[in-house]
């Protein structure tokens, strides 16, 4: 039977029997009733499975969840899913003569620890699947390096390396007659045209059809010392010098940090670009909306601000305008439920790549910013002096050097913003996700926690809620016709307005649990990766928690409210790679990896560790996806 949309009359019915399925689903919203005024209802209803109970369980990356596929208004067909894996980072695909996760200098070759064992990274992350030209392709991150081949962690290794230099996998994918996807070929991208890679961390899909990645720029991220000076974090500039470069240059703190770009092509081969343009930050990731101009960002860290990018023509990230947010706090001082604001909009500055790729040769942080070391402050600040917190808990006291606006708006956007008065109190901002038919943007905040509380302490408070160590995913909307604070008209119809957590989306603290669980189990806690499907309605969670033992990815249907366990990681393990593609050949697929699997978070028991750990291989990591999904139309 040929599937149909269903109506909103029908859709209130349809509702009632969802609710007669709670016990098939143990993750059923108390709200599956509602359903948004004038929107239909989704034609995908996922049936969610339990937590994981058994040490097999829990040391396993599996679904047993269903989804139903409507057909009629009362019809459907059910669906098991299961989880699959691609290969495993321990894997040598097709031609390729290293494993999966081999990590390269620029000239790729693979590098090596201190024992002379390759380097593999197991933190499979951010999953492009693309179909060029009629053909398949995977372009997935590796996003850091956990521990070495003697098991130890490779930051805490003496002599060695706290991160390595990281890369992105291309895959050619098959797809067989059922369905399934097949790695048959596979090679690592080589980034050495634009220096190398760090911390690519989450990614998104450009509606022109390419990846867009992202870099972390952790360790190279300039922080104010007890000393006399602003010293940089020089382990990631050691790392890029010895181990990427092999000595043969310095690395630039200001090469790093940006959205990446990769065009795969139909022969295999590859574009890159590092959008420049678009600022350094610690990027989670970019979302790149449906008009092909608008971007925002997950900016991860402690005290991280809200970006808006706006290119200056669709389908072109080479030049465009960066805004900051301000949040315009409505809700009470210490809300319990994330809070939520208006938001205005300040704008930082216009650039072309080219622009910033100088900027970014030339100058340097002293050259950007005078500064105060906290050891030399003495309660008063000079003239021109502006006490900041942007990109960390500690209070930073900056002058921003005459003339140099343009140059800090592109190197150094979060300082800067905090500088003219945006928001920059934000905590572990994750994925982005984007809902085109309601216009709707939701934005993961992991832990709700540091500069998003009341801070009487500090004179610059605009976030004041209660901490929330679960997180929550913020639903933001998206409106036409807006201003910046100048009163300059912003060049896109879908700036962010208004956010807040709904009520499904906000994780729920509980005493520890005998599995070492400190956040409810049936709820989503310290969200990360997010996907929005238009087509099923329906928002995908990915979890990476230090207070679930074994993290999940959800399903979260926006008309009727009901939040679905769909995939359980092993113990330890994070949920990366989220992407949903609705349907390719009659099929659709869940994109889901696992990373540092056997991580253990600090509440989990030892009788849990033991009967656990010996069934997890921590030297390794999957990509993957969840299965038996038939292609949505």
């Amino acid at each position: 039977m040929k599937n149909v949309w269903i109506s909103l009359a029908a859709a209130a019915a349809l509702a009632v029997s969802f609710v007669g399925c709670a016990n098939d689903d143990s993750t059923t919203d108390s709200n599956t009733t509602a359903v948004a005024a004038g929107v239909e209802a989704t034609k995908v209803e996922f049936i969610g499975m339990s937590a994981p109970s058994s040490a097999d369980e829990m040391s396993s990356a599996y679904s047993n969840a269903k989804v139903r596929v409507y057909t009629s208004e009362t019809e459907y067909t059910e669906h098991n899913l299961s989880y699959t894996t691609l290969f495993n980072v321990k894997d040598k695909v097709g031609t390729n003569p290293y494993q999966a996760g081999q990590i390269y200098n620029y000239k790729m070759e693979p590098v090596l620890d201190p024992m002379n064992e390759p380097v593999l990274a197991e933190t499979p992350d951010s999953n492009s699947l693309l179909n060029v030209g009629g053909k398949l392709f995977l372009v997935s991150h590796l996003e850091y390096d956990w521990i070495l081949s003697d098991g130890s962690k490779a930051y805490s290794y003496p002599s060695w390396y706290s991160r390595m230099p990281m890369s992105m996998l291309l895959t050619s994918i098959e797809q067989d007659a059922d369905g399934k996807l097949i790695a048959s070929e596979q090679k690592a991208i080589d980034f050495s045209s634009v220096n190398g890679l760090w911390i690519p961390c989450f990614g998104s899909q450009t509606p022109w059809n390419t990846h867009l990645g992202s870099e972390e720029d952790y360790d190279l991220y300039y922080t104010a010392s007890n000393g006399s000076s602003l010293a940089s974090a020089e382990a990631g500039i050691k790392a890029l010098t010895e181990v990427y470069f092999d000595n043969t240059k310095t690395a630039k703190a200001y090469d790093y940090g940006y959205i990446t770009e990769v065009e795969v092509k139909s022969d295999a081969s590859t574009t890159i670009t590092k959008h420049y343009s678009m600022g350094k930050g610690t990027w989670e990731m970019a979302k790149v909306l449906d008009d092909g101009k608008t971007a925002y960002f997950g900016d991860d860290g402690s005290n991280v601000g809200m970006f808006m990018y706006v290119a200056d023509k669709a389908n072109d990230l080479s030049a465009g305008t960066l805004y900051a947010a301000k949040w315009n706090q409505t809700s009470t001082p210490g809300s319990t439920d994330g809070g939520s604001a208006y938001l205005t909009w300040m704008k930082l500055g216009h650039h072309s790549n080219a622009e910033v790729a100088s900027y970014k040769d030339i100058y340097t942080f002293s050259d950007i910013f005078e500064y105060i070391a906290p050891a030399d402050y003495n309660g008063t600040l000079p003239a021109g002096y502006k006490a900041l917190k942007a990109g960390s808990t500690s209070t930073e006291y900056l002058r921003l050097v005459d003339g140099m606006d343009d140059v800090a708006s592109a190197l150094e956007p979060r300082r800067y913003a905090a500088w003219l008065g945006a928001t920059t109190e934000w905590n572990k901002m994750e994925g982005v996700a984007y809902n085109a038919q309601d216009k709707k943007l939701y934005m993961a905040m992991s832990y709700i926690d540091k500069g998003m509380k009341e801070d009487g302490s500090f004179e610059i408070d605009h976030i004041k809620v209660a901490k929330n160590n679960c997180g929550g995913t913020y639903e933001i909307s998206l409106s036409a016709g807006q201003k910046d604070i100048n009163g300059n008209m912003i060049a896109s119809d879908l700036v962010a307005t208004s956010m807040h957590v709904p009520s499904g989306l906000l994780g729920e603290e509980i005493a520890t649990d005998a599995n070492g669980n400190t956040c409810s189990v049936d709820k989503i806690a310290n969200t990360d990766n997010v996907f929005f499907s238009d087509k099923m309605r329906t928002l995908f969670i990915g979890e990476d928690s230090g207070t679930h033992t074994n993290n999940f990815v959800w399903a979260y249907n926006v008309d009727t409210l009901k939040l679905s366990r769909i995939l359980s990681l092993p113990a330890g393990a994070e949920a990366t790679g989220l992407q949903v593609v609705d349907n390719e050949n009659g099929h659709a697929y869940i994109m889901s990896n696992a990373q540092h699997l056997a991580d253990f978070t600090k509440t989990t028991p030892d009788s849990v560790k033991n009967a656990v750990e010996g069934k997890i291989d921590k030297f390794n990591a999957p990509f993957g996806y969840i299965s038996g999904i038939p292609g949505i139309k």
